[in-house]
């Protein structure tokens, strides 16, 4: 097996103060991401645009996130992850001021593919961080609590963002998420360090170097297996969160927008508690990783087909029990970065890493915009009076990229045991291994797991 460059035997007590400013960095992120979902509605007045409009709105913002992903990725691996965030951090204030100012769909259209490009950059930096600063098992875990407190900036969307709206306006809301912004940029340029002191440093790559490391990354069926691991963990959770869960709790299921926002903070509450606990597993079974995200997509498909088909608006209990498994999706898709970092060497991990990203926000992109099309088909023209059918038929188009991701997950697992196994790595039977594990035999000791 292929793996990083081994880090230092401890992680430094620093690397926790590094990883909080990356993380506030992200959490940011994440705030311009999601700002628009839960002003939805107030945009579609304040444009004049039916839901595909403002679909499009997000769209191109996630088109051009997951579009920038394999180049950033490349920028990190030359120019470090510090240099990436900050700029990351100034395309999205200069995003969300343009969008204080815009009144027309053209220039909000801007101003969120400004935000989409800021976003490509910093999260992937911020996961370089992780990697340079930590040790061993700590990645997967820290990984997975950078994905998860990271979504507290959709707290913030949520709750502090609807209230601003609400008691001010449009452009002293935005204005003053472009300031959170700056605010962060700042931050990162002060505190952040791209890796311990006394850590080897690559020279920049040339382009020659660059298009080979780019070729042997996609090459890599562990990169693959990560990026359709990703899409297929990834996207219901985005969807719902990002754009069109609010609609759907309010406008299909006749929640108050009080009771909708609660249920979009418990999404995030149980990703957060549920994160943890899957990178631990992680760590402990990492050739068993497959298993885990077959659980979690069996487990969000299953959910929604009994939300979909519940005659009539579905009960409260059953819309809490879908909020609390698409928690756990976030979570699920941090498993494909973990592919891409023990399968590819340290100096391909930005593009290793981009190659992973693309996939979930492919799928998200795709999904939202065909979620806004049959909407829009299926309702009268210029009402947003969306009737629970149209939003049953809408959510449908799921099953289509579940599909998708099934099959390239279960395509390169076969791909990718097959190079393990071409390097002496058996694995056992999972009952084997399970066996293995209550006997207390090491979850790294072949043949059980590899």
């Amino acid at each position: 097996m292929t793996t990083a460059a081994a880090p230092a035997a401890r992680t430094p007590r620093r690397a926790y103060l590094v990883w909080g400013v990356g993380l506030l960095a992200y959490a940011v992120a994440i705030f311009h991401r999601g700002s628009l979902g839960v002003a939805g509605v107030q945009a579609q007045e304040r444009f004049g645009a039916g839901a595909s409009a403002i679909s499009l709105f997000l769209v191109l913002q996630l088109a051009v996130y997951a579009g920038l992903q394999v180049p950033v990725g490349v920028a990190l691996d030359r120019f470090g992850s510090r240099a990436m965030i900050v700029a990351g951090a100034l395309t999205m204030s200069a995003g969300q001021a343009v969008l204080a100012l815009a009144t027309d769909v053209p220039t909000a259209v801007a101003a969120r593919v400004l935000v989409g490009a800021g976003d490509a950059m910093t999260f992937i930096s911020v996961l370089r961080v992780v990697q340079l600063w930590f040790t061993g098992r700590t990645v997967p875990v820290v990984t997975q609590l950078t994905g998860i407190l990271g979504q507290i900036g959709q707290i913030v969307a949520a709750y502090p963002l609807v209230a601003l709206l609400r008691d001010t306006s449009w452009p002293a809301t935005f204005l003053g998420a472009s300031a959170v912004g700056v605010l962060a940029a700042v931050l990162v340029l002060v505190a952040l360090s791209d890796a311990p002191p006394g850590a080897p440093v690559s020279s920049p790559a040339g382009m020659d170097q660059v298009r080979a490391n780019l070729v042997a990354t996609w090459r890599e069926p562990g990169t693959r297996i990560g990026m359709y691991t990703h899409l297929v963990t990834q996207f219901s959770g985005t969807v719902f969160a990002l754009l069109w869960g609010f609609p759907f709790l309010t406008v299909g299921e006749g929640l108050s927008p009080g009771t909708a926002a609660t249920l979009l903070t418990l999404l995030v509450l149980i990703g957060m508690g549920f994160g943890p606990f899957l990178g631990r597993l992680v760590g402990r079974w990492p050739m068993r990783r497959s298993v885990l995200v077959f659980g979690i997509l069996g487990a969000t498909a299953t959910t929604w087909t009994v939300v979909l088909l519940w005659p009539g608006r579905a009960p409260l209990w059953l819309l809490v029990v879908l909020v609390l498994v698409l928690g756990t999706n976030g979570p699920g898709s941090m498993i494909g970065f973990d592919y891409a970092r023990t399968e590819n060497p340290a100096e391909r991990a930005g593009s290793a890493s981009g190659v992973v990203n693309v996939g979930g926000f492919v799928a998200s992109l795709l999904t939202i915009l065909a979620i806004g099309a049959v909407l829009d088909l299926l309702t009268p023209a210029g009402t947003t009076d969306y009737s629970r059918d149209a939003f049953r038929a809408a959510f449908s188009v799921q099953y289509v990229f579940w599909a998708v991701g099934l099959v390239g997950v279960l395509r390169h697992r076969k791909a990718l045991r097959a190079r393990l196994a071409r390097d002496g790595v058996v694995i056992a039977p999972l009952h084997v291994a399970v066996g293995a594990r209550l006997r207390g035999r090491s979850a790294y000791e072949p043949p059980v797991e590899g």
